[in-house]
């Protein structure tokens, strides 16, 4: 029985199979922050500008990971995109 996986976007709020967003994890271990693997806290952000730049300019992802967030992470985001 295959179940789907559904998540929120925590900057639009849409729920949709988690296949369908972007990840981003704080570390269990080291605390880092990536995207996409891991074991750890995550977020999850539509794959689209307007997400990414609510998102960054409220903050979303320092309350949902529950610590400060590089801007590299942002930048890495923003490729992504073209």
């Amino acid at each position: 029985m295959n179940q789907i996986n559904y998540r929120r976007c925590i900057s639009c709020k849409k729920i949709a199979p988690k296949q369908s967003f972007w990840r981003v994890v704080r570390l269990a271990s080291s605390c880092q922050i990536q995207l996409d693997g891991g074991m750890g806290r995550s977020a999850y952000l539509c794959p689209n500008i307007h997400c990414l730049t609510t998102a960054k300019s409220k903050n979303r992802l320092k309350g949902a990971l529950r610590t400060k967030v590089p801007d590299h992470i942002y930048q890495n985001l923003q490729a992504r995109l073209s």
